[in-house]
């Protein structure tokens, strides 16, 4: 299930006629430092009341935002490029198949490179951008998170797991390092 915003979220996630379940992998984009300036807290999706009358408690949930520290479950969140300068979230939609590799440290969006090339050629902002001002300063300016090197666990933390045993939700690059991210079987 895919939001363009954080808007197109709240407008959406009660609605007990959308159709996501517990299989669904959520997508919310422009939420990053240029898609949602000052790059607010706002990657802590909840799930689906219609999900969670269920009693589903987590669901893989991906975004170009960020969240509080004190938030749960399997997120991957600072996609970087951010969906707002048109990264590959940008094109993300809904039915494509997502496929998280943690141990790997490997996002999968499931399309021909061919595919993703013409969403991208196709794809336009779909967010004022400022032409003068503070704003504009911040648009020409500031830059999403780059990954370039891998992070250190903090001692009693591994790769595969976090403390007591709790899965470890690690921050995913999406796009700038093909062995993070691919669209066609590993190392394509």
């Amino acid at each position: 299930m895919v939001f363009e915003d954080i808007d197109d979220y709240k407008a959406k996630i009660n609605d007990d006629n959308l159709d996501i379940d517990e299989t669904c992998v959520m997508v919310m984009k422009n939420c990053g430092p240029k898609g949602y300036p000052g790059m607010a807290e706002v990657g802590n999706m909840g799930l689906p009341p219609k999900v969670l009358k269920k009693g589903i408690t987590d669901m893989v949930r991906i975004s170009d935002a960020r969240m509080s520290g004190t938030a749960y479950g399997t997120v991957v969140l600072h996609t970087s490029p951010e969906a707002a300068v048109g990264g590959p979230l940008a094109v993300v939609q809904n039915g494509d198949m997502i496929e998280l590799d943690v141990p790997n440290r490997r996002l999968h969006l499931d399309i021909s490179d061919e595919e993703l090339a013409r969403r991208l050629a196709e794809w336009q902002p779909n967010h004022g951008l400022p032409t003068s001002g503070y704003a504009w300063l911040h648009q020409q300016h500031v830059e999403g998170r780059r990954y370039r090197r891998r992070p250190r666990f903090p001692q009693g933390l591994s790769r595969e797991r976090g403390r007591q045993g709790q899965p470890l939700i690690l921050p995913m690059c999406i796009g700038r390092t093909r062995t993070w991210f691919s669209h066609r079987g590993a190392g394509t």
